[in-house]
């Protein structure tokens, strides 16, 4: 009898310890570590502090965190992101130049630390709408710089050329804004097939292996760096936006031939272009020639041995244009 009172009180011993174990472990995947002391709105992982020393902010809409890194004072200067990264893409230009310039870097609903809203359908319209409420409403920015690259570009371009008289200034790097030709619409096409979206849901195909082959070995080889990219998609459902971005390049055509059309609101402001020539889909010849065409006297950074996520590759270019932005600024 008492053999097995004792065998009942091992069993649940270790099931108390089981449990104390998984609460604990869950506790760590989460952290609070805002700028605002008094939220407590968690981080839905832990981002290594080496790599990305920021404190969060959010903005609240509709029931909704978005969130955002805002560091530093002076001429603001805004950081867009595609896919399927977040604010950890820009995290080295945000520390070069918090000390000169007011930085910030947002993350889009369904990205990195924001929430997703609900019936969200991860199209470029949205996405634009959320990213004004968050500079205009919530910020309130009167005057900005903005930076854009992938998805950045339309989106962050839709939100320029509708707010001209804001801009300060724009650096473009491996984006488009128009619509998709060439080797873009082909893999926009590719990822719209059932076998590629499927492969982008179920193996979270577009943060590890497609994000991973795309940056530098020193990055792809950091497991700090890789997990962040990887942490933000832990089920098939936080996927969707990844899935949706690329297919998005074809589908959204009518908003971006609309897009193109409003480029020349921005002719007078000064623009600077970083190409990373490893990229041969959003940074080929026929890209660059078309970009140059359009802002015909914006200096020009190629990269030969950057790719097409290059906040990550080279962020000294993005350093060095923005530093020639705000000199002519100041």
């Amino acid at each position: 009898m008492k053999t097995k009172n004792n065998l009942g009180k091992t069993v649940l011993l270790t099931l108390t310890i089981v449990l104390l174990m998984g609460n604990n472990m869950q506790a760590q995947e989460k952290e609070v570590y805002n700028k605002d002391i008094t939220n407590k709105k968690e981080r839905p992982f832990i981002v290594d502090k080496g790599e990305y020393p920021f404190k969060s902010n959010w903005f609240e809409k509709d029931g909704v965190s978005m969130h955002y890194i805002d560091e530093g004072e002076g001429i603001p200067i805004v950081l867009t992101h595609g896919n399927p990264d977040w604010s950890f893409l820009n995290r080295n230009i945000i520390k070069e130049l918090s000390g000169e310039a007011r930085v910030i870097a947002y993350d889009l609903p369904g990205f990195g630390f924001s929430d997703t809203p609900e019936n969200y359908g991860f199209t470029p319209q949205e996405h634009v709408e959320w990213i004004k409420a968050l500079l205009f409403e919530h910020l309130k920015l009167d005057k900005f710089i903005i930076v854009v690259q992938d998805w950045g570009g339309p989106t962050g371009l839709s939100v320029a050329t509708s707010n001209p008289d804001k801009v300060l200034g724009v650096v473009i790097s491996n984006t488009w804004a128009w619509k998709a030709e060439g080797k873009l619409e082909g893999f926009s096409m590719y990822m719209r097939t059932p076998e590629m979206e499927a492969k982008v849901i179920d193996n979270n195909y577009f943060a590890t292996t497609l994000m991973q082959s795309s940056i530098n070995k020193k990055s792809s080889s950091t497991k700090a760096i890789t997990d962040a990219y990887e942490m933000p998609f832990p089920t098939k459902e936080s996927r969707k936006g990844t899935a949706i971005f690329p297919q998005q390049i074809t589908l959204a055509s009518d908003w971006l031939v609309d897009l193109e059309g409003k480029l020349n609101t921005l002719q007078d402001k000064p623009v600077e272009f970083i190409f990373g020539l490893k990229d041969d889909t959003v940074a080929s010849q026929s890209i660059q020639d078309k970009w140059r065409s359009i802002f015909p006297k914006a200096p020009v950074q190629l990269l030969p041995e950057a790719g097409h996520f290059t906040q990550e590759d080279s962020p000294e270019s993005f350093v060095f244009s923005l530093r020639r932005i705000l000199k002519n600024i100041e």
